[in-house]
């Protein structure tokens, strides 16, 4: 077990010299960047660098991780018990202003990622080392851990042209990266020329998933409220840009899927003639509360973690939408945008980085395995080895 591994901001706070600044602090968080005692880092900081910390900023789902998502936006705050202005990151701008940032000397960022390109807190990194970079501040990545682990990789890298604010940089879907890693790969891949400095954990090897921390999970958005969440979300969350649900609006978000007018169990009979390593699955009747098909019942499945080190959800779900396009194609209609403040190209083709998933799911013929296997394809060899110098964990 990985018990005894210290977070980036733990390691901070047990050797406050490790600071790259004694100057004014802005931070990055929102609830889910806690310590082992479940103290919010702003808390932890403020008695650790007395006086200090001037400016707190949220991404996404705002401060309390409490807004859904899809262009539903925060807005600007004050954190009472430390008196503290929240600048929103994710409403009128997603790039900290110069005017934010110009009586700050150091930027601290300590976001909890999921492991998945399309979560739009390293995109939110981006735009900070961005930021930084203009205002010529450093920025220091108080790190932790990839819920997924560090060693498995899943879904092809974006194609040019497809980045948009959940990929801007050609990524796979699960990377297997930590936040810190993922900048320092950023700032120097697309040339940022930010100052990118970086407080490592203690005690974290790339085999750790998430179970083996012995850490409470709190949600890092409203719609991934437990760590097996982060298990299946790499490939279910494809389904944002299709009429099927994802499950929100229900208690089990994106481990629970389906439709009005599919039937549960011949979906569940299509699923089982695959393997499904490390998942299992049961057929399902559900009624969301809000999002797509609110208030309707709705047929399919729910899919289920037993062994998370074996689950690869990005092929589990592209067997999913094939079973779905050959005995309902009429559910399988693609969203159109806008979303995420794209509003050109298909939610599904900046979700998959390219054309080629909404090419396959509008043939009228399902793709066969082989299909299945290109669309899933990654090179995990010629990933590590692009990403290798940046990786701060053995």
């Amino acid at each position: 077990m990985a018990a005894h591994v210290q977070f980036g901001l733990e390691v901070l706070a047990r050797n406050p010299r490790l600071l790259p600044s004694q100057g004014r602090l802005g931070l990055l968080l929102n609830q889910a960047s806690v310590d082992h005692q479940l103290r919010l880092a702003c808390d932890v900081l403020a008695e650790t660098f007395p006086g200090q910390l001037q400016r707190l900023f949220s991404p996404q789902h705002g401060f309390w991780s409490e807004q859904q998502a899809n262009m539903i936006e925060s807005q600007d705050a004050c954190y009472e018990p430390l008196q503290l202005p929240v600048c929103s990151l994710y409403s009128h701008t997603r790039r900290p202003t110069q005017q934010q940032l110009q009586d700050l000397d150091l930027l601290l960022i300590d976001l909890q990622d999921v492991g998945t390109r399309v979560y739009t807190f390293a995109w939110t990194m981006l735009e900070c080392l961005r930021g930084c970079a203009e205002a010529g501040i450093p920025v220091c990545i108080l790190d932790r851990p990839n819920p997924l682990g560090g060693l498995v990789v899943e879904g092809p890298l974006i194609v040019p042209g497809f980045q948009s604010f959940v990929g801007n940089a050609s990524i796979p879907m699960r990377h297997g990266l930590t936040m810190a890693e993922l900048a320092l790969l950023l700032n120097h891949e697309l040339q940022v020329g930010a100052d990118v400095r970086v407080i490592p954990m203690s005690g974290w090897q790339r085999t750790d998933l998430w179970p083996a921390l012995q850490r409470e999970w709190v949600p890092p958005s409203p719609n991934v409220p437990r760590w097996e969440t982060c298990f299946v979300y790499p490939g279910q969350v494809l389904l944002e840009g299709l009429s099927l649900s994802e499950g929100r609006g229900t208690t089990r978000p994106f481990e629970i899927c389906g439709a009005p007018g599919i039937e549960p169990e011949r979906l569940l009979a299509q699923l089982n003639q695959g393997s499904q390593p490390g998942l299992i699955c049961r057929a399902l009747r559900f009624r969301p509360t809000f999002d797509k098909f609110a208030g309707q019942v709705c047929g399919g499945v729910a899919v289920h973690v037993r062994q998370p080190e074996l689950v690869r959800s990005f092929h589990w779900t592209l067997c999913l939408l094939r079973a779905v396009h050959s005995i309902w194609p009429e559910r399988m209609q693609l969203l159109a945008p806008p979303y995420e403040y794209e509003y050109r190209l298909a939610p599904l083709d900046i979700l998959y980085g390219s054309a080629d998933l909404r090419h396959a799911l509008t043939d009228q013929s399902p793709f066969d395995e082989t299909q299945l296997q290109q669309l899933s394809a990654v090179d995990e060899l010629a990933w590590f080895k692009r990403v290798s110098k940046f990786l701060l964990y053995e």
